[in-house]
């Protein structure tokens, strides 16, 4: 209960899309980047009272994110901004010509508490591939080691879509070994360019749940999911080690609950791939739209959950994929349909009523 009313107040992470800008062509791309910044993206001045708003509502991490934040001419001074303030600060850089090593002395000079780098196969067909540049994969390899060379914990993301999901044992085993301070993986959801035929059903996400849960029993490194909280079910039906099946703070994280998303427009969503928006910090305090928006009680509220989700013992660690869900059904408050548990209420017909 003091979890929940402390992610009611003040989420865990909190996204801000600085721009999107990005010179990878992602075949999955939520934000739909394009090389130049879109039109009505937060002007500098804007940007910095964006920053008073997240010290106001104290989030636990900030993630910089894009786009490729290093597009953004203004991203040193606003992240020195954002530490002056006591934020702690990561960024999630686009590892093109823009990300040289320089660039990653910089960011740690800054301040940054971390870096992450997208790394979504175990050769460079595979990540090449998905992020759409010739020797993307090559330059991923370089940037974890200057990332390793200024000393910052390095977060190794990776995007499971249809093409990625057969070669995850061996992206794993190359993870293993460059022995990030987090693994996040991530089930594509269909926004922006993601298409529904290269997201993953529900069996295939509960093969990678376990596939998961074997690894980092074997490994001793933690990992999370992202957008797939369903793993948090396998986690606890399963007896793994808390502190290492489940990073700080992630264990009740969902959209909108103890997440939120602030668009390069300033429009704040629950995440990035609920596209529901409760308002535009242009016009409103961040603080007031995450705490009392309608869309964002709602969200917090598990007696709105429906289908198993709604039925489910998890629903409080878990919830299912409210994006997921609004993606695919329409309603934000549906079944998760990458989750195969049924619940033991709704087999007996308990919950069968829920909306």
């Amino acid at each position: 209960m003091k979890d929940r009313a402390r992610l009611s107040l003040t989420p865990a992470v909190a996204i801000w899309e600085t721009t999107r800008a990005c010179d990878l062509r992602c075949t999955h791309c939520r934000a739909l980047a394009m090389p130049e910044a879109a039109p009505g993206q937060l002007s500098t001045a804007e940007a910095f009272d964006l920053v008073t708003q997240l010290a106001e509502l104290d989030p636990g991490v900030v993630v910089l994110t894009g786009g490729d934040p290093l597009k953004r001419p203004d991203l040193l001074p606003l992240i020195d901004a954002m530490v002056r303030e006591g934020l702690e600060v990561a960024v999630t850089p686009s590892v093109t010509p823009l990300l040289t090593r320089d660039a990653i002395h910089r960011l740690a000079a800054a301040g940054v508490s971390r870096i992450a780098l997208s790394l979504d196969g175990p050769n460079a067909a595979m990540h090449d591939g998905l992020r759409g540049v010739h020797r993307s994969f090559a330059a991923t390899l370089a940037a974890v080691e200057a990332v390793r060379a200024v000393g910052l914990p390095l977060q190794l993301n990776t995007s499971l879509t249809q093409r990625t999901v057969v070669a995850l044992r061996a992206t794993g085993a190359l993870v293993a070994r460059l022995a990030p301070a987090l693994w996040s993986v991530f089930v594509v959801v269909p926004v922006g360019r993601a298409a529904a035929n290269e997201t993953l059903g529900a069996d295939a996400c509960e093969e990678v749940f376990h596939l998961l849960h074997a690894w980092t029993a074997t490994t001793g490194l933690p990992v999370k999911t992202t957008a797939a909280p369903a793993y948090r079910r396998v986690v606890l039906q399963a007896g793994l080690v808390p502190s290492v099946a489940r990073p700080r703070r992630a264990l009740a994280v969902n959209d909108g609950k103890g997440f939120l998303f602030v668009s390069h427009t300033g429009e704040v969503y629950p995440s990035g791939f609920l596209p529901l928006g409760a308002g535009n910090v242009r016009h409103q305090r961040l603080s007031e739209l995450y705490r009392w928006s309608p869309l964002f009680q709602a969200l917090r509220d598990e007696e709105r959950l429906g289908g198993k989700c709604g039925a489910c013992p998890f629903r409080s660690v878990c919830g299912g994929s409210r994006a997921r869900a609004y993606a695919m059904t329409g309603d934000p408050f549906a079944a998760d349909p990458a989750c195969v548990y049924v619940p033991p209420r709704w087999t007996e017909g308990d919950a069968c009523t829920r909306t």
